[in-house]
């Protein structure tokens, strides 16, 4: 999956103009084509978002122009790719936005995962002329993620996923390691353990990257993933309804590879890190069990107090051996919890963060890309309900609150002191249909953290 970007010409060819209109600019742009405002009117285009006004010389078109109404540039243009005319190909007229959101959210706006049907669908197309660098580069990092999440656990697997991983630090000649059999059981016990119940082994894949002006000074970022493949829930079994979207949970992952990507093509002047845990959750008599107690990379025993809780065991050691190398940065994202949606709804991702000037970073970057994050906060009083009785702590809280709060302060258990790192709790899904939003896979927070990493 090399992330091919839907909506984008082939070849170098001219565009017709797209116009991107608010409605209090409407009556300005319409001036200068008095031709089009007899249209407008016959069509009452008021220029509210996702209206398409498709204005002709005879049977040809020669302009179009896309309502906006009050929403972001890059959700405002996700609405024109299936909207303008099948085969067409147009350029991003100037107008109140940035050409590079313009474009980025035309290019979302065009992706859908259909490679799976006999008859793909069409969108219109983007002249390559009209295109920012930067935002094929994000729109490709999008696709790649998108791609990912979207395709059936029975496609993609724990080994599919740990190849996704490899061909992408070949394509950018990074250095990967591939970690299965008794290394991994060595070097990542917990997620060994959770990927023990399926006939699909558990890997692991570390990915590291200089860019070419990132000196050995250069601040080092470290990436951690969960790639849960498929999550059942093991023995502490999820009901059917819950299980139609677990082929997601390794949507951590998938952003997390889906960023590296970005960081390597815009050549950014960090040393990076990846590590991405690549696991099925499953059921059989080798899956571990409510009450089991594990030992952990960084030396904790942790006792199962729930076995759908498993992706904190499948970070944990990675983090442990992230921290290892005190980055500058350490970030993680999964699809974590169900409490961060409950407190958040879909599309905020929860932010955990233990230094301030870092959560600043992320949230303003989340604001400038229209990718926002929410900070919750860790909480120190509710640690204590991570205690067992057997054991360092338990996996999950013997409490019936707070449950992203206490998964994070898990994690944090095994993040050294003084390293700056924040825990992205993400959906990573559309329910439904947006402009620039397509039902399904999401790459959340890709954007906001691709700015944020460009700070440096």
């Amino acid at each position: 999956m090399s992330g091919h970007i839907a909506g984008l010409a082939d070849d170098d060819v001219a565009g017709l103009p797209l116009h991107g209109v608010r409605p209090s600019g409407l009556d300005n742009l319409l001036r200068q084509w008095p031709q089009a405002a007899a249209t407008a009117q016959l069509q009452n285009f008021t220029a509210a978002p996702g209206q398409i006004l498709l204005l002709a010389d005879g049977a040809r078109p020669t302009r179009a122009l896309l309502g906006l109404g009050s929403a972001p540039a890059v959700h405002g243009f996700g609405a024109c790719a299936f909207g303008l005319p099948t085969g067409s190909t147009w350029a991003i007229a100037p107008g109140d936005y940035t050409a590079e959101d313009a474009a980025l959210g035309f290019l979302l706006g065009a992706y859908r995962f259909d490679r799976l049907k006999q008859k793909p669908a069409t969108p219109a197309k983007l002249a390559r002329n009209s295109v920012p660098p930067r935002a094929a580069i994000l729109a490709g990092a999008a696709t790649l993620t998108r791609d990912l999440i979207n395709t059936p656990a029975n496609l993609l697997g724990p080994a599919e996923l740990a190849d996704a991983a490899m061909h992408l630090a070949a394509r950018h000649g990074a250095q990967a390691e591939r970690v299965n059999g008794p290394a991994l059981t060595t070097r990542y016990p917990t997620l060994t353990a959770v990927g023990a119940g399926s006939e699909r082994a558990p890997e692991a894949v570390i990915l590291r990257w200089r860019g070419s002006q990132a000196g050995d000074d250069a601040p080092l970022i470290s990436l951690c993933g969960k790639g849960v493949c498929f999550d059942t829930g093991g023995y502490d079994l999820k009901p059917s309804s819950a299980m139609l979207r677990m082929k997601k949970d390794m949507g951590g992952a998938a952003i997390m590879l889906g960023l590296a990507q970005t960081v390597m093509l815009m050549n950014l002047s960090i040393r990076l890190e990846l590590r991405i845990g690549c696991v099925e959750n499953s059921i059989s008599g080798h899956a571990m069990r409510p009450s089991d107690v594990l030992r952990t990379r960084a030396g904790l025993s942790v006792e199962i107090g729930n076995t759908d809780a498993e992706g904190r065991l499948v970070l944990c050691d990675l983090l442990a051996e992230a921290a290892e190398a005190k980055p500058r940065w350490l970030i993680d994202a999964a699809t974590l919890t169900g409490a961060a949606r409950v407190a958040l709804g879909p599309d905020l991702p929860a932010l955990f963060c233990n230094d301030d000037e870092m959560a600043e970073r992320l949230l303003h970057a989340g604001r400038e890309t229209a990718d926002p994050l929410w900070r919750l906060p860790l909480h120190d009083g509710y640690a204590a309900w991570l205690d067992s009785p057997v054991a360092d702590l338990c996996n999950v809280s013997n409490k019936p609150h707070a449950g992203a709060i206490t998964a994070a302060l898990f994690l944090q258990r095994f993040v050294a002191a003084g390293i700056s790192w924040a825990h992205i709790d993400v959906y990573a899904w559309n329910d439904t249909a947006r402009p620039g939003r397509p039902e399904g896979g999401e790459a959340q927070t890709l954007r906001a953290l691709a700015t944020a990493l460009e700070t440096f």
